[in-house]
């Protein structure tokens, strides 16, 4: 067999498991709650996985090596950045959420349990965070399908659109019929190969680069700087703006919804350290592959025509063209993880916090878990429609919609969780100012080159629903309550 039909074979083998585990899960979904919820019954290892599999994307085999590769350590302030706020994130909001969730009604997605939470009777709050969630995974999705497409198009010279639908029909499927099960499980193992093979390749690529000296060696032979984090092209303003898309965390959906999902809050502790864990191997074996790239090419010359493609040609020169197609499989994992966690949590905005919020709030589970999957189809199929058009990039969107996420929410999940006085007008006047922040800054090119939209759309929502919180808030016994039954419940359980 050839090379190339070795590396289809084990993406061939990587799929049919993917689409087994959407079976499985499919035969365990009983109602709405284990639909969006997986019941609330992960264990801490599938949820700490899910979490960082769903976080990283491709970006993590790809872009983060590509950009070290280019400029060196300095670009890897970005991970130190992520790797803080996603510890932080899971410290302080992972068992507050999980506790404060099921008190508040038992709420399975973030913009019921704010409505809850802050006894929200417009309804306001959960559909403008339902609509704003809806929006952006929407295209957060259809990004993941041009990486599927760009995928196959790269690694076997198929047809952009063949790629994109074959990626995009077997993620849609396990998640349609598997719902939050399915697709955390195969996050699960999506994440541990992503892993294995983030280590495996640098361990690997050191013995071809003669040790860890000459490796050295080599790399500052290209540049003496490319070892620094402190190199000349740093500046305060960019550091900081690296850094502060840890802030973006606290309010990404996809994410801080595993930590609804786990069994108890006793398990986020456990959850915490093998999560944090995983993604700190992982990004340093991501950094790593990247700078074995640029020794490799210093020692036996040649160039590397794409610098975000270094992960997959070290992976082919190393290994036997099947385990190099296990590589292979551990980007398209990266790609599917986090398409499939959007779409799971989009659907659940639809059917949740819009369909059943709005219009129908009295049918069966049966009902709402067949309009959840429905949701999963209607989202696919415009994201794939928005998709079609490789050159139509959507990168910078997806890049303003952490952006976003984080101004929006972050501030206001934080809030929630720790200050009474929160109130339905204070964390809606600060998502949408935080929200509006990010986007205009976004925008504004001398903005934007100053400064990650991030940090001013954070620290206004954090601001606007602070002030205008302390205005409107009046006492209200059921909050308190929950409150208090929120401390109770983590006392109990720590």
């Amino acid at each position: 067999m050839s090379d190339q039909v070795y590396q289809l074979l084990a993406i061939v083998i990587y799929m049919i498991v993917m689409l087994v585990i959407g079976w499985y899960a499919f035969v365990r979904t009983k109602n709405l709650n284990d639909y969006m919820l997986g019941g609330r019954g992960l264990g801490p290892a599938v949820t700490a996985l899910s979490a960082g599999a769903a976080d990283m994307s491709g970006w993590l085999l790809m872009g983060l090596p590509g950009a070290i590769y280019l400029n060196g350590l300095v670009d890897a302030w970005i991970a130190i950045g992520l790797t803080i706020g996603a510890y932080l994130n899971w410290l302080f909001v992972a068992p507050r959420l999980r506790a404060y969730t099921q008190v508040a009604s038992d709420s399975i997605t973030i913009p019921s349990f704010l409505d809850n939470r802050l006894r929200d009777n417009t309804k306001a709050i959960r559909i403008a965070a339902g609509i704003i969630i809806l929006v952006f995974f929407t295209f957060y999705v259809s990004s993941g399908m041009v990486a599927g497409g760009k995928f196959f198009t790269s690694s076997f010279g198929y047809d952009y659109h063949t790629g994109m639908l074959i990626v995009s029909g077997v993620v849609v499927a396990y998640t349609l019929f598997g719902g939050f099960l399915a697709v955390s499980y195969t996050d699960f193992l999506q994440g541990l190969t992503m892993f294995l093979a983030l280590i495996t390749v640098p361990l690997f690529g050191l013995f071809l680069t003669g040790g860890l000296g000459d490796t050295i060696d080599s790399i500052k032979a290209v540049n003496p700087e490319h070892l620094s984090l402190f190199a000349s092209t740093a500046t305060v303003a960019g550091v900081i703006s690296s850094v502060a898309w840890g802030l973006g965390y606290f309010g990404q959906p996809h994410i801080i919804v595993r930590f609804m999902a786990i069994k108890s809050v006793k398990e986020t502790k456990s959850a915490r350290r093998i999560g944090i864990g995983w993604m700190i191997l992982s990004l340093l074996g991501a950094i790593a592959t990247a700078l074995i790239g640029v020794a490799y090419y210093q020692q036996n010359g040649g160039e590397l025509a794409d610098a975000e493609t270094v992960f997959i040609v070290l992976g082919q020169i190393l290994f036997h063209p099947f385990i190099a197609g296990i590589m292979l499989a551990a980007i398209l994992a990266a790609i599917m993880s986090t398409i499939s966690s959007q779409l799971i949590v989009t659907s659940s905005a639809l059917v949740e916090d819009i369909y059943k919020a709005i219009f129908n709030k009295t049918a069966t589970d049966a009902h709402y878990v067949f309009v959840g999957r429905l949701a999963v189809l209607l989202v696919s199929i415009i994201a794939a429609f928005l998709a079609w058009n490789p050159n139509n990039s959507i990168l910078d969107l997806v890049g303003f919609a952490w952006a976003g996420f984080g101004a929006a929410f972050g501030p206001i999940i934080i809030l929630a969780l720790y200050w009474r006085k929160l109130t339905n007008v204070g964390a809606l006047a600060g998502m949408v100012s935080g929200a509006v922040v990010a986007f205009v800054w976004g925008k504004v090119p001398s903005l934007a080159s100053m400064l990650y939209e991030i940090v001013p759309g954070f620290i206004i929502c954090l601001l606007v629903a602070v002030v205008v919180s302390l205005v409107t808030y009046k006492p209200n016994r059921e909050i308190e309550a929950e409150f208090d039954e929120t401390l109770r419940r983590l006392t109990v359980d720590e």
